[in-house]
């Protein structure tokens, strides 16, 4: 009779990691492809005047952007219309507008919000005039006019 020993006790072998960077570049590309970042639909035209005296925004996450224009589908009329976000609205919807995009933002940032106003050149200033007001009632008082640099000149 022969004897049989162990010769130590042998445990589970350990779990391969050498196909963990291929799937986690793969879930990577994947999110990649699929991700769209969020960008507002023109609804309406817009030529924005020259200038000369432009400044480039920092922090352009603390923009909210207000579109003046005509609408793009003559369905619409040919009317300037305002647009906030991805639709239509009226002179008397700004304020909740901007009461609504204050609250999605945290506390220290809501001094830093910016209201830019991308207006067509060819809308009258009575419009834009009414949206300042508005604007004024919404205490946002951070106003920004957005344009294309080049002279003043090269517009007509």
């Amino acid at each position: 009779m022969s004897k049989f020993t162990r010769k130590g006790k042998k445990g589970t072998p350990a779990v391969s990691t050498a196909s963990l960077p291929d799937i986690i570049f793969m879930l990577l590309f994947f999110f990649m492809v699929v991700t769209v970042m969020r960008q507002d639909d023109p609804k309406v035209s817009i030529s924005k005047p020259n200038a000369t005296e432009t400044e480039k925004l920092e922090k352009k996450s603390l923009v909210d952007y207000i579109n003046v224009g005509t609408p793009i589908d003559t369905r619409f009329g040919t009317e300037p219309k305002i647009q906030l976000d991805d639709a239509f609205a009226e002179v008397v919807d700004i304020q909740f507008w901007i009461k609504e995009n204050r609250d999605r933002r945290d506390e220290a940032e809501k001094p830093l919000i910016t209201t830019s106003l991308k207006v067509d050149s060819d809308v009258k200033m009575g419009v834009v005039t009414d949206i300042k007001q508005e604007l004024r009632e919404a205490q946002a008082l951070k106003i920004n006019y957005s344009v294309n640099k080049g002279s003043a000149l090269d517009n007509n």
